[in-house]
């Protein structure tokens, strides 16, 4: 009999412990929602430590603007509430997210508790070092509206871009959500994982070692993958890609459509460029 109180007694603290989380997520992506015509304004510390940079802070009116796709969120992370702290004089929930599966850096927010916005954001490797880290120092009596609009992510993507790289394994989590052609010519799609932002580029050259690089020969050219990733998981997502034909990917162009080229070709940015909901 005492046995079966403790194991009953055991269930409910684990549904409580669930009820907690699914109450923890329902909050952050509520205050996310609010985000997107709603947003603080005044003096705002950013702090860019990934990729290195000479100058690493500078401030700003309002919090960069990180692209959060919720459904992509609750599939990939866990969140979990960690208590209350002032944010610029203000109170704040503070929300964890961390990785369910794979190596994909972990994220702090920090939610007004009044306005229900973010007023902080930190972006870490998975030991816990910053990588990135923006909040505010002082805020304005009342915050600003705004409209924010959320793109949709482009049906049948990432099957056209399996195909246009055959034996390109992303890494878990991760989806493509926009393509755009480079000024030089070539492709650059963007990837997320709801939270951390990603870059795919066909090159037609090498590029200098770094960290959150990896490059492989393709044919006539290169396939980059850049990201805050570890570098191994980097170099095993384009280990298999023997050759590359982008013409499928096409459709999916915003900007320069007349330019896509038919094999792996552009120069890419140092880091990635960001991006209806997803289930």
């Amino acid at each position: 009999m005492r046995g079966l109180v403790l194991g009953t007694a055991l269930v409910g603290l684990l549904v409580l412990s669930g009820a907690a989380d699914a109450s923890g997520a329902d909050d952050l992506l509520a205050a996310l929602k609010q985000a997107r015509t709603l947003e603080a304004r005044g003096t705002v510390e950013v702090t860019v430590l990934f990729p290195p940079r000479d100058l690493p802070t500078k401030t700003a009116g309002a919090l960069p603007r990180v692209p959060f796709r919720p459904g992509l969120i609750t599939r990939n992370f866990n969140i979990s509430r960690a208590g209350q702290e002032a944010v610029a004089g203000r109170t704040t929930t503070r929300f964890e997210l961390t990785p369910k599966v794979g190596q994909a850096a972990r994220w702090t927010l920090w939610i007004d508790l009044e306005w229900n916005i973010p007023l902080a954001y930190q972006e870490s490797f998975p030991d816990g070092t910053p990588a990135r880290r923006a909040v505010f120092q002082q805020v304005s009596a009342q915050p600003a509206r705004v409209k924010v609009a959320l793109p949709a992510l482009p049906q049948g993507l990432r099957p056209a871009v399996l195909a246009a790289l055959p034996g390109l394994r992303l890494p878990a989590g991760i989806q493509p959500v926009g393509v755009r052609s480079r000024p030089n010519g070539g492709l650059e799609v963007s990837l997320t994982d709801g939270v951390n932002v990603f870059a795919l580029v066909t090159a037609p050259r090498g590029v200098r070692a770094a960290p959150g690089i990896a490059s492989r020969k393709v044919g006539g050219g290169f396939v980059w993958l850049v990201g805050n990733l570890p570098q191994n998981v980097l170099e095993t997502a384009l280990a298999k890609v023997g050759r590359g034909d982008t013409a499928g990917l096409g459709t999916f162009l915003k900007v320069d459509a007349s330019k896509v080229q038919t094999s792996p070709a552009p120069q890419p940015a140092p880091q990635p460029a960001s991006q209806k909901e997803t289930p």
